[in-house]
């Protein structure tokens, strides 16, 4: 028997006052080990620690690759790196991103279900999007407990939802009875049988801590897909036998539908910007070459360039409407989506 004492929580958008308030509930002494990950951007500077230190009653720290696991304590991933845990360890590793984050939630939660199964309660809190789905889904698959903010009292319903939607979570509960919840759960026996330690499930926690052994590997989990990577141009692989759309690349890249199709519209819309800007220089040049023909008396040069430049402008003009107008969202997937 071992005691359920590894927590893992992740969230996005309006992240930063829910956890104020989930870790304000949590007394001193309380026996488990929390590791957080926020959404953040890549050259942030992180004030994380500090605020949670002031909103409860356990120390936070950013850790450094290779920490002792100690309870009572709250481990916060820092910006640009994935927060992970091993076998009494914490990881803290530049690994490549998933769902369009570094840190993401999905590494943290897989490598706790890995390592600790039944130890584990996850807990997805406000954010966008979908990350923390997959990795939740794999800690209920391992045995643990799964946990979300209920979406109605959320700053952004969207990532609690998508578990919800994904598969029965556990708990569904506003932030003051998850911290009441976790007091109670926290620290009971329960049977450490191994359950979780999947050869899926160590391959991608591997590839998400830069192994290259399982980065190398051709035996991938999946099939080639249609779709190439954002990140490096890769071909993105379908995951087999997932309860939710997944892709992931050679080297390590990972999607659900919906943070691809979210990449893929942003890549649409940076690229119309630059066929607009390009039709505008080319306008502004044929005008200038329109005010040469015009000061060399050559009329019939000095008209041709100005119907170029304004049919140039008038191409620019409909991709600006085009991408201003437009009110495409990015698609979304059922969960189940074949």
């Amino acid at each position: 028997m071992a005691e359920r004492n590894i927590i893992v929580i992740g969230c996005s958008v309006g992240g930063v006052e829910a956890l104020q308030r989930l870790v304000a509930a949590l007394p001193k002494d309380f026996p488990a080990a929390v590791f957080i990950v926020l959404h953040l951007a890549p050259q942030s500077t992180s004030v994380l620690p500090d605020i949670l230190k002031r909103a409860g009653k356990l120390p936070a720290m950013h850790p450094r690759d290779g920490d002792i696991i100690r309870l009572g304590r709250i481990y916060v991933a820092p910006p640009d790196n994935h927060l992970m845990v091993e076998d009494g360890r914490v990881r803290v590793i530049h690994g490549p991103k998933e769902n369009r984050h570094r840190p993401a939630i999905d590494p943290l939660f897989r490598s706790a279900a890995r390592w600790y199964g039944p130890r584990v309660i996850g807990i997805v809190l406000t954010g966008s999007l979908d990350d923390g789905t997959a990795g939740l889904l794999s800690i209920k698959k391992a045995g643990g407990l799964t946990m979300v903010q209920d979406p109605e009292e959320a700053f952004c319903a969207e990532m609690p939802r998508r578990a919800m939607e994904t598969f029965r979570v556990d708990h569904v509960q506003p932030l003051a009875r998850l911290g009441e919840l976790l007091r109670d759960l926290v620290p009971a026996e329960v049977a450490d049988n191994g359950a979780g330690k999947t050869a899926r499930l160590k391959k991608e926690t591997q590839i998400a801590e830069l192994d290259m052994n399982a980065i190398e590997d051709e035996n991938r989990p999946g099939t080639p897909s249609p779709f190439a990577c954002p990140e490096c141009g890769g071909v993105l692989w379908e995951m087999d036998g997932e309860e939710m759309l997944r892709f992931r690349c050679r080297v390590g890249h990972a999607y659900t539908a919906n943070s691809l199709s979210v990449e893929q519209t942003e890549a649409v819309e940076g690229a119309l910007w630059a066929a607009m800007r390009a039709l505008e220089e080319g306008a502004s040049l044929a005008r200038r070459m329109a005010e040469r023909a015009a000061h060399a008396n050559h009329p019939g040069a000095e008209k041709r360039f100005l119907e170029r430049a304004k049919a140039k402008m008038d191409h620019a003009g409909t991709l600006r409407d085009l991408i201003v107008d437009s009110k495409d969202a990015p698609i979304e997937l059922d969960a189940k989506a074949s």
